[in-house]
């Protein structure tokens, strides 16, 4: 999309169109928590989806594989406009490498395309990290499809995610 261009704007909605997306319900709904799913078709950019939810980039929390290992991964959820800081992740985790791995490895461990994964619904359950920046607030993730987006609690998130709050970011 173009500058000129407006992002479609995010409406509310119910049909599951993919297997991803209806992981992610059958996920959230199993967890007992409460969200609104909305739609507003593909966009290009963090931003033209925080646009398109009608947020700032910073209340749209991207879900990030990360590779601990061989066979071994976690999620990082960060604030939009945050990226991951290695020396804090690393010290967290007590390691002292990390890795993002690429998008077809990224797909096969979590179930879902780049630019659709969430912490919900995931093939395999991984180890959730939220960035201590979305603790306490109403964010927006991924829907488990391109242009659906989750709002929730981050808390509830935490809590039924069993995650691990801690300052893994630095300024994007």
């Amino acid at each position: 999309m173009s500058d000129a261009t407006p992002a479609p704007a995010a409406v509310p909605d119910a049909e599951l169109r993919s297997d991803g997306e209806r992981r992610t319900v059958e996920a959230l709904d199993a967890a007992g928590v409460a969200y609104v799913r909305t739609r507003h078709g593909r966009v290009g950019s963090l931003a033209e989806a925080a646009a398109a939810r009608g947020i700032e980039p910073a209340d749209l929390v991207k879900t990030i594989v990360v590779r601990r290992g061989d066979d071994d991964h976690l999620l990082v959820l960060l604030p939009g406009d945050r990226t991951i800081s290695w020396p804090k992740l690393r010290a967290l985790l007590g390691v002292s490498r990390l890795s993002m791995p690429d998008a077809a490895v990224a797909q096969d461990v979590t179930g879902f395309e780049r630019g659709t994964i969430t912490p919900f619904g995931t093939t395999r359950t991984w180890p959730v990290v939220v960035d201590e920046r979305a603790a306490g607030r109403r964010v927006s993730i991924g829907g488990g499809g391109h242009g659906v987006g989750i709002t929730l609690a981050t808390d509830d998130l935490v809590r039924a995610l069993g995650a691990t709050v801690a300052d893994v970011s630095e300024a994007g």
